[in-house]
């Protein structure tokens, strides 16, 4: 049999029983369509964390009291170190950085803000230097960052984000306005953008004051500043400066070399690591209960397709008489599930992509379907179809021709 014959022959068997066929394939649309909606969202995911989560540039790295946790001993032990403090930060910024080029400090807590009867009772307010805007190219909707002469002198003045402008200013311009914190007065001289949602926390619920502010109002005893360093030399001065501030910081600290480094260091690498292997541990997840779908459904194709030998034993059985080799016959059963199963790959694909975007459209939440994991989703489903055909096509390309004719 020529191809064209042969894909005739198997679509006219599927055609014959379009109802069973249909409802042989809901394993195979259910798996796939469950893992392009999977693929699609940590695709979206993982381009949304690159672009919008991990504002860090590749030169910069921040070092802070706990760094990045990944069990319940490394944050014991984190809380066990001292917190970085104001005098630490002052002689790291006063010029005993031969490899850094700025650095910036900033601390943080969620605390009540008000503008007239209006309450938000937990927005992150964040006291930073005045080089901190600049050194995280943080845009502005409206009005300014402050400057490092508000900052010295301690000047009441704040920047709101987007969320907190929406929920205290709904119609109003804030720019000029008085904005409580904790009961204080604070202007408003700036509004940044609306940024959207991270993992864990909200960019646009934010408020930021000048650092000296808020240390001396807001920050106690043993808060920790967070310290932000840009390296000179851009990316390839990065190792060399995260090791001056290393040796700075462990001598400052009087940190025998037995000891591991009384602080963390984070930079953009080590957050899209961090990122990878969690999205990489929920991908696996998903996927392996997806791939369970995936397999029922081709263990569903395989049955079927034995049937439809005992059915069609018969015909085989006049087919191969008259001349039809076993690999005609092969190709025929092995074709007939991969079309069986490719189609409802296409199905599942389709129903999955419209997943992906009704999650999109409804939770705020990123996702992205890309030719890749379309053809992928079908290449899947199809060679599951063949897997599952290739029992049921051995079995009919190996029957006696005069039993097979006197089959009832």
């Amino acid at each position: 049999m020529n191809p064209t014959e042969l894909l005739r022959a198997s679509l006219r068997a599927i055609r014959a029983h379009t109802l069973r066929s249909f409802l042989t394939l809901l394993g195979v649309i259910i798996g796939v369509a469950t893992i392009v909606a999977v693929v699609g969202v940590i695709s979206g995911l993982n381009t949304y964390v690159k672009e919008k989560i991990i504002v860090l540039a590749p030169d910069v790295f921040v070092v802070q009291k706990f760094g990045i946790i990944r069990s319940r001993k490394e944050f014991l032990d984190a809380l066990k170190r001292p917190p970085i403090t104001w005098s630490e930060y002052e002689r790291l910024s006063s010029g005993m950085l031969k490899e850094a080029t700025q650095i910036s400090a900033a601390a943080g807590n969620a605390m009540p803000v008000n503008y007239g009867d209006k309450r938000l009772p937990d927005i992150i307010v964040i006291g930073t230097t005045a080089n901190f805007g600049g050194l995280f190219n943080l845009e502005m909707e409206a009005g300014r960052y402050f400057g490092e002469n508000e900052n010295q002198a301690a000047q009441a003045v704040a920047v709101i984000g987007a969320n907190t402008r929406e929920e205290l200013f709904p119609h109003l311009d804030p720019v000029g306005r008085i904005l409580l914190i904790r009961g204080l007065p604070f202007r408003i001289i700036g509004v940044m953008p609306k940024q959207g949602r991270t993992i864990g926390f909200n960019q646009d619920g934010r408020v930021y004051i000048p650092l000296q502010v808020y240390r001396k109002n807001f920050m106690a005893a043993n808060d920790s500043l967070e310290l932000h360093i840009k390296a000179r030399g851009g990316v390839e001065g990065l190792d060399t400066s995260m090791d001056e501030v290393r040796a700075m910081f462990r001598a400052m600290r009087h940190t025998s070399f037995r000891n591991p480094d009384p602080f963390g260091i984070i930079t953009q690498e080590s957050l899209q690591q961090l990122w990878k292997t969690i999205s990489s541990a929920a991908f696996l997840l998903l996927m392996l209960i997806s791939s369970v779908s995936l397999g029922v459904g081709g263990i569903v194709i395989m049955n079927i397709m034995l049937v439809s030998v005992v059915e069609r034993t018969q015909e085989i059985g006049v087919r191969m008489a008259l001349g039809a080799r076993k690999r005609d016959i092969r190709r025929q059963f092995l074709l007939e599930a991969a079309l069986l199963s490719a189609a409802g790959g296409v199905v599942g694909v389709l129903v999955g992509s419209a997943g992906a975007f009704t999650i999109r459209a409804l939770a705020d939440f990123p996702a992205q379907i890309t030719p890749g994991i379309v053809l992928t989703g079908i290449l899947l489903s199809t060679l599951v179809g063949l897997a599952a055909g290739f029992l049921p096509a051995y079995r009919a390309s190996n029957l006696v021709v005069i039993d097979a004719i006197r089959a009832e």
